[in-house]
């Protein structure tokens, strides 16, 4: 992740950690897990948020008589995984747009969204007004795809396990049961031990820098 999108996620996480109560550098850690490193995708001139269009939700939200055009069109399947996604996220954006041709309102429920990738049917769950508001928060940047985020591990009870690093019993909760197969646990363990670890070296460098009488913002800040 460039420098400057590290900074940017930071300091979103910072705030929206707070605002949540919980420890930001645990947050981070799955955000960074979750994000692959990626923040956004440059769709037709702007920033937005990666995605990932499900099918069989597609299909189970669709009315009986779009159903059949999105069957027609290879974008709706009762069988979870045999609508594949495009290997871009250009590809998938057109097929989200293909999607809204077809009934807007289920297109955008089908969709996982951003960082935390957050599907748009929990939008009632999240106490969104509608879909729209969902898509809306985070399609506003980085910090409203965290905040997305954010929504989902409150209504979801995770606080308490972030803020215990129990990293299995989170990414069980929050990936499914075949989190261990794929090293969620420990890659957001890794990543809580890097972003600690760095935590402190700065820490122990602000002190190093600070002498005995000094004075200013450097020491309100260490305070």
């Amino acid at each position: 992740m460039a420098h400057q999108a590290q900074e940017q996620l930071q300091d979103a996480v910072g705030r929206v950690a707070a605002d949540l109560g919980v420890e930001a550098a645990a947050l981070l850690a799955v955000v960074e897990v979750e994000s692959g490193g990626r923040l956004h995708a440059r769709i037709d001139g702007q920033n937005e948020p990666l995605i990932r269009f499900e099918g069989h939700y597609f299909h189970r939200l669709l009315p009986a008589a779009r159903r059949n055009l999105a069957i027609v069109a290879g974008l709706a399947n009762p069988v979870a995984g045999k609508v594949r996604n495009a290997l871009t996220q250009a590809g998938r954006w057109k097929m989200l747009a293909r999607a809204c041709d077809i009934d807007r309102e289920a297109a955008l429920s089908s969709v996982s969204w951003g960082v935390g990738q957050v599907m748009g049917a929990h939008w009632r769950w999240l106490e969104y007004p509608d879909v729209e508001a969902l898509v809306d928060e985070a399609r506003s940047g980085v910090e409203g795809q965290v905040r997305l985020f954010a929504r989902f591990i409150g209504a979801a009870d995770l606080k308490d396990r972030l803020n215990a690093n129990d990293w299995a019993g989170f990414a069980r909760a929050y990936n499914g049961p075949a989190f261990a197969r794929h090293g969620y646990h420990t890659r957001m363990a890794a990543a809580h031990a890097r972003i600690t670890g760095m935590q402190a070296a700065r820490q122990r460098h602000a002190l190093a820098v600070l002498r005995l009488g000094a004075r200013g913002e450097p020491v309100e800040a260490l305070q």
